[in-house]
């Protein structure tokens, strides 16, 4: 889930439990901690997914990183142009 999704996602929630705070009668510190609550539990529950989602991921050796690069790099390279990591002063 990207984070504008996750933030309109997080925006209706708390308009909701403010609404529903609100119609059940309760007193403006009583809303205002129930959002502050709903608020911590949406953000913990949005760290533990990314938080999985990149525990799942498999790691990428540097050299295969590093191939990929030098790879794509040598492709825009044009023919005959000379990759140097001298720069020349004139």
């Amino acid at each position: 889930m990207s984070l504008p999704k996750f933030i309109v996602g997080m925006m209706f929630a708390l308009a909701i439990v403010i609404g529903w705070s609100y119609f059940d009668g309760a007193s403006l510190g009583t809303i205002l901690l129930r959002a502050i609550i709903c608020a911590v539990i949406i953000q913990a529950g949005y760290f533990l997914l990314v938080f999985a989602m990149i525990g799942r991921v498999t790691p990428t050796s540097a050299d295969k990183v590093r191939q990929a690069d030098r790879g794509a790099i040598l492709n825009k390279v044009a023919e005959g142009e000379k990759l140097s990591a001298r720069r020349s002063l004139h």
